[in-house]
């Protein structure tokens, strides 16, 4: 039944959030029901719709030399596909029992209430902020959005000093890192982990960490920031750990993200121990038959473990929105869940992971056997060969693999995605021995270096029975 009572009526469908999850579900469901058959209204807080968020660090690097490149549908592009994108409308308010969302124009500050029939919700995330005296303070950002790298590059460009600190070492504080080092600073990293990047086993973090250090990066680790002292005009001086103060011009948050979800939980809508919305496999929210929710505000399903997570992905999110789009448009569509792969660099070293870490494994109660090769990405004879190491975990007796780490040159990275789709699949490590890769001097040695892991790890198997 439509808002109007009458069958037959036109449907609208009401999208919070202009990003990828819920632009791509409003497209998706513009594509499979006209104008006459649903209104489609979005609603974006920021300046910016349909971006690459994960281009952000190499826009700020420099590397990518014009925002707008980013972008990948404007505005315009959407209203013209007959959506009703709303921009610099925020959304306060979810009124359940109503059938309504309350918005304001962050412009004019008037407010207004739109009905819906169907609603997604596609917040997204929002960066952690510590909570710390001065972690509000000018010259400290978080970078999660087009807004918030335009913010950091507005205050790169009127900041004298050449002194930043990042505030962790996950995928966005390395990969910053490295952006405000190609920009001419001087950049430290304090990390409360042993090793950069917690999304790896600390083995193989610390490939990472000398890499970084290759970089003119200084790397400081099992610290704890206690405070962001700031100058009597509020602005940014100094990072503070117990054990001594980093002097900073600039501050930027690389600590993760959270689930933006304060107005599905004011709406009493249910999340999980992640802080992320809980969807069923259609990505209906679970318990309300025509919201659905997707991208960095939910949880999903890990299929190597078998329990809920939070992953903040673009890969995810646009997949998201394909299924939430489909069944709001009177289609059908499932998204599984994920196994957890992800693909970084610093300078040249790069860096990726599928499945379950070692602490993972063991949070969940799997015991399992660990290898870890050295191989190179190319043929040894032929030139430009570089090393690279794998390491892979498979559960003991059954020899399932759990997951895969590779950490080298050019070549390295995007080897994950063999272990992705094994993992997908259920394979075992003996079973992905005869995997029948493709081969030639120029892009591997004989043996690939996953299935040189795949060998050993089936070794380990065996011997560990």
């Amino acid at each position: 039944m439509s808002m109007s009572g009458a069958p037959g009526a036109r449907e609208r469908l009401v999208v919070i959030g202009g990003d990828a999850a819920g632009m791509s579900a409003a497209s998706q469901a513009r594509r499979l029901k006209g104008p006459d058959e649903l209104e489609v209204v979005a609603f974006e807080r920021g300046h910016f719709a349909s971006y690459s968020a994960c281009g952000i660090p190499y826009w700020v690097g420099g590397e990518v030399d014009d925002r707008d490149r980013l972008i990948a549908r404007t505005p315009e592009e959407h209203r013209a596909r007959g959506i009703d994108l709303r921009m610099r409308t925020e959304v306060t308010e979810i009124d359940v029992a109503g059938r309504r969302v309350r918005a304001r124009d962050l412009g004019s500050g008037a407010e207004s209430w739109t009905p819906y029939d169907k609603l997604v919700i596609a917040t997204g995330a929002r960066p952690v902020r510590p909570e710390l005296a001065g972690a509000d303070a000018a010259g400290v950002h978080g970078v999660q959005t087009l807004d918030d790298g335009q913010a950091l590059l507005d205050t790169l460009a009127r900041t004298r000093g050449r002194r930043a600190v990042v505030i962790g070492a996950g995928y966005i504080g390395v990969e910053m890192a490295e952006a405000l080092i190609g920009r001419g600073y001087e950049v430290t990293v304090v990390n409360r982990g042993k090793e950069p990047m917690s999304t790896l086993d600390p083995d193989m973090g610390c490939l990472v960490r000398e890499a970084m250090a290759g970089l003119g990066i200084t790397m400081v680790n099992d610290a704890e920031v206690t405070e962001v002292r700031t100058d009597d005009a509020g602005r940014v001086r100094a990072v503070v750990t117990e054990d001594a103060e980093y002097p900073a011009d600039v501050v930027v948050l690389g600590i993760g993200v959270r689930p933006e979800t304060s107005l599905a939980r004011a709406a009493g809508l249910p999340v999980g121990e992640h802080g992320g919305l809980l969807t069923d496999r259609a990505m209906r929210v679970r318990g309300h038959e025509d919201i659905w929710a997707g991208g960095d505000c939910v949880e999903v399903l890990d299929l190597v473990s078998g329990q809920s997570r939070h992953v903040a992905l673009g890969t995810h999110a646009n997949k998201h929105g394909q299924v939430i789009g489909t069944n709001a448009g009177g289609g059908y569509a499932t998204f599984p869940g994920v196994v957890g792969t992800a693909v970084s660099k610093v300078c040249d070293l790069e860096i990726a992971r599928t499945g379950l870490r070692e602490k993972d494994a063991r949070r969940v109660g799997l015991k399992f056997v660990t290898a870890t090769i050295e191989s190179t990405s190319r043929a040894g004879y032929y030139p430009d060969a570089s090393p690279m190491t794998v390491k892979m975990l498979a559960e003991r007796r059954t020899g399932r693999l759990l997951g895969v780490q590779i950490v080298g040159r050019e070549g390295a990275g995007k080897r994950v995605d063999i272990a992705a789709v094994a993992l997908t699949a259920g394979m075992t490590a003996d079973q992905m021995t005869a995997l029948d890769l493709g081969y030639a001097p120029p892009f591997s040695p004989v043996w690939d270096p996953v299935l040189v892991a795949a060998r050993k790890a089936a070794r380990e198997v065996r011997e560990a029975d």
